[in-house]
């Protein structure tokens, strides 16, 4: 079977509370596959919904060495900042979301975990901020398209806040 369909297969049937046997399916692809991407990416993810955040953290650091990309990428950045934040490496956390953001910026859910980053790093204002501009650019219905430029504006005042203090 080929590695992707045999990745795909085991997440298929992936029991998010109790990973282990999740990790022991792809324990084996990892040792015939040490530097593919996905498989590097697959197994931190495993272990990050496993809360082991410090193994997962170093496998979401080699599969970003070993070129992941297109989509994985964009999923890699969302978990791997958010790992940096629970283990309390807020400015890391920060820089992954910033450059996640510059490379996927039509993806809310990095703007959603970023503002989790921004708010847990006790930087509220801009946590608010930047889900009031998530809010404002993904979010389509009458009411909101009413409203952009009133939420945008208050955006800029909370961030503006900051300044200030």
């Amino acid at each position: 079977m080929p590695l992707d369909d045999e990745l795909d297969r085991i997440f298929a049937t992936r029991d998010r509370d109790n990973m282990q046997p999740t990790i022991d399916a792809l324990l084996p692809l990892y040792a015939s596959n040490p530097g593919n991407a996905r498989v590097l990416y697959e197994l931190g993810g495993a272990y990050d919904t496993d809360g082991q955040e410090e193994v997962a953290r170093g496998f979401y650091e080699r599969s970003l060495a070993a070129g992941l990309e297109g989509d994985l990428l964009r999923r890699c950045y969302v978990q791997y900042g958010s790992t940096l934040r629970n283990v309390g490496e807020y400015e890391k956390s920060r820089e992954i979301f910033s450059t996640a953001r510059s490379r996927f910026p039509d993806s809310p859910s990095l703007g959603a975990f970023e503002a989790i980053t921004l708010h847990a790093a006790g930087d509220l204002d801009e946590a608010i901020a930047t889900l009031l501009d998530v809010l404002v650019e993904f979010v389509r219905t009458p009411d909101i398209e009413r409203y952009k430029p009133a939420i945008s504006g208050n955006a800029a005042y909370i961030r503006s806040l900051d300044e200030k203090s």
